[in-house]
């Protein structure tokens, strides 16, 4: 499973306050989180990201609330991967349980830049900075993860496997 797209860069302790402003937390319409995905840090997200771009961050990625309204905005608005030094645990967790693919590499976090071009194959693990020309070794997931991750989300894999 490949993913390829532009980067979008951001710091360490990136919020899901941040991600998903709480004031939009009275729907639970996908697109209508989307639409509000990571304004109060990135204006421009929005209005700039494309399907199949990336966020590459730094330390603690996701961390504040257990809700899933972040990782399913991101993922809704079109990201295909976030990439970051750590995550915060349920960030991680919840990102598995709805299909939003991320990786934990430090290399990554810290030498790519906003604008690359990155692509990234999630059966190895290898993190490719198309623009540098470099290559890092992220942490691959495992099978079943990626079985999660390929099902769209933890439901959708439970009711395949019945």
């Amino acid at each position: 499973m490949l993913a390829r797209g532009k980067v979008f860069k951001y710091g360490d302790n990136v919020d899901t306050d941040v991600i998903i402003p709480a004031r939009y937390l009275n729907t639970s319409d996908a697109k209508e989180l989307a639409a509000h995905c990571m304004e109060d840090i990135d204006a421009e997200f929005g209005s700039k990201v494309e399907n199949g771009d990336i966020i590459v961050a730094d330390k603690n990625f996701g961390c504040g609330s257990s809700r899933e309204h972040a990782p399913l905005a991101i993922k809704t608005a079109g990201v295909s991967c976030v990439i970051a030094k750590t995550f915060a645990r349920i960030f991680y967790r919840n990102s598995i349980n709805i299909g939003l693919p991320i990786l934990e590499c430090v290399e990554a976090a810290e030498k790519i830049e906003g604008g690359d071009v990155v692509e990234v194959n999630f059966d190895t693990g290898v993190i490719t900075n198309v623009t540098r020309g470099e290559s890092y070794q992220g942490q691959a997931f495992p099978e079943f993860m990626q079985e999660i991750i390929k099902a769209d989300g933890l439901v959708n894999y439970i009711n395949n496997k019945g």
